[in-house]
């Protein structure tokens, strides 16, 4: 059922941590990094995006960050924190819990692409 959500909630609900990476992946010639939110204290995250510059990218494409930050604060109603992701896909996903992309009904990688490269980066 998950993999028939639109893009946008396929990548909200369980899969942005796919985007995040395939987003760094797509732009080699910048120092797109990986970010987190959790709650203040805590250690596991429930968001992921990209960042660059300031800008985060996740379902709902190119933002500044603090926006991101204060959306989710608000939606959250807690404190949260950001948090630098240095690991590499998998370490992260062993970590949190989160699915490797062969753990997908379908392989997300081709969809995470598609939806990378219908959002025009902040540098564009």
């Amino acid at each position: 059922m998950a993999w028939e959500r639109t893009d946008q909630a396929f990548f909200a609900a369980g899969a942005c941590h796919i985007l995040a990476w395939v987003c760094r992946g797509s732009y080699p010639d910048r120092p797109v990094e990986i970010a987190g939110v959790r709650p203040a204290g805590e250690w596991q995250v429930f968001h992921v995006y990209a960042v660059w510059d300031g800008w985060a990218f996740d379902h709902s494409g190119w933002n500044p960050e603090p926006q991101l930050l204060a959306v989710n604060t608000e939606f959250e109603g807690r404190p949260l924190e950001r948090v630098a992701i240095t690991d590499d896909l998998a370490v992260f996903c062993a970590t949190h819990h989160s699915r490797m992309p062969g753990d997908y009904w379908q392989d997300p990688l081709p969809r995470a692409r598609a939806y990378v490269s219908r959002h025009n980066p902040p540098w564009a």
